[in-house]
């Protein structure tokens, strides 16, 4: 069996020549225009643009809720082109983490029934101890009995990272998760999101449009008109601004196509 130190480097996500376009004729709108990258197991991507960039239908066509129009995604080796409805559930139940910004929590369950529900919808019994282990990860042992009304929005959103855990998925993919959260609350999250990443070697793939947020990761992706737009390693957050800045001139150059190859951890 392979560690995680063992897999550093390799790719659990990768999309090759990945294009996404809706409606038809002169209606049609192309959303990823033959984007091509990947994402080494145990590392923190954030990925960047401006509104309209193709962000949300790259996490989304990365994740598998998405099929591409043309190209090809895969998780962990798998080509999920090749996959029907039924089987892309399953890998997406059993591989991928999702983490949303609104949270998503069912109101009526307490954090432990949040937490075990991926379990539970793939029929399997949840391990009380697991979840404890989850619980106690992102501090919040004193309220496992809590409902979500019950809770500030930072400690929701460690709830829904801590859902998104419970299955030790491949990859987690993170849609805005600090987006609603206050500067402290925020850091909090993207602390937790970073250690999910060091001490159990999750690849992390996070969307945001907040440079602060980006700079706890290994790299930083930018997208611009739906193509790949160039990458920082170790960012900065004055970095990431700086480069968020210039791509509203991105456009106007010509474009680039290159893959950019995963990147290791931090040391």
């Amino acid at each position: 069996m392979h560690t995680s130190q063992d897999l550093r480097g390799a790719e659990a996500v990768r999309l090759e020549a990945v294009s996404k376009s809706y409606g038809r004729g002169s209606g049609r709108v192309a959303a990823l225009r033959g984007l091509g990258m990947s994402f080494g197991h145990g590392t923190f991507t954030a990925v960047m643009g401006p509104s309209g960039s193709g962000k949300s239908t790259f996490l989304h066509c990365a994740a598998g809720l998405v099929r591409p129009s043309s190209g090809r995604v895969t998780v962990g080796g798998i080509d999920l082109s090749g996959l029907d409805d039924a089987e892309l559930t399953r890998l997406r139940r059993d591989r991928i983490g999702f983490v949303f910004q609104s949270f998503n929590l069912l109101p009526a369950l307490t954090v432990s029934q949040n937490i075990a529900l991926p379990l539970r919808l793939a029929g399997q019994r949840p391990d009380e101890g697991l979840v404890r282990a989850v619980v106690r990860r992102v501090g919040l042992s004193e309220r496992i009995g809590h409902l979500p009304a019950q809770l500030s929005g930072g400690q929701q959103q460690r709830v829904a990272i801590a859902r998104a855990l419970v299955t030790r998925p491949t990859v987690v993919f993170a849609d805005e998760p600090t987006g609603a959260l206050d500067t402290r609350a925020a850091a909090s999250v993207l602390t937790l999101l970073r250690e999910s990443v060091d001490t159990a070697g999750r690849t992390l793939v996070m969307v945001t449009h907040d440079p602060v947020a980006a700079s706890y990761a290994d790299r930083v992706v930018f997208l611009a008109d739906g193509a790949f737009a160039g990458e920082l390693h170790r960012p900065t957050a004055d970095a990431v601004a700086a480069r968020m800045t210039r791509l509203g001139a991105w456009e106007d150059e010509p474009r680039h196509r290159s893959m950019p190859q995963a990147h290791g951890r931090r040391s």
